[in-house]
């Protein structure tokens, strides 16, 4: 299955349907963009972000939109808010296997593992 992502919004415990996220492959410092998602009622994309013949071994970024999703949610954030973007860096060190990134998270909060 390559390369997938699920985000739950913990504040509604409902998916977070509508949230923006970048896919970004990093080399040190520098990020090159590889695509852009917004996640689907179910708090996934359309289709794996990498699927098993694409995905290879290097280090990777997800940025996820999360002050804009709950503002567009209503939530009434401070100025600034304390989280604006996650962005989570992490390495694929074996193709041949899955990398499921889940992101559970709150205007004030997250955590994320690698799932299957």
């Amino acid at each position: 299955m390559g390369l997938s992502t699920h985000v739950l919004d913990t504040m509604h415990g409902c998916p977070a349907a509508g949230m923006d996220i970048a896919l970004y492959a990093t080399d040190g410092g520098e990020a090159r963009l590889i695509r852009r998602e917004t996640l689907n009622h179910d708090g996934r994309t359309q289709t794996p972000l990498f699927d098993n013949a694409t995905l290879r071994p290097g280090t990777y970024r997800l940025s996820f939109e999360v002050a804009a999703y709950f503002a567009a949610k209503g939530v009434e954030l401070p100025s600034p808010n304390f989280l604006n973007q996650v962005n989570l860096d992490f390495g694929v060190a074996h193709a041949d296997q899955h990398y499921h990134v889940p992101l559970l998270v709150s205007p004030w909060s997250y955590s994320t593992y690698r799932g299957s």
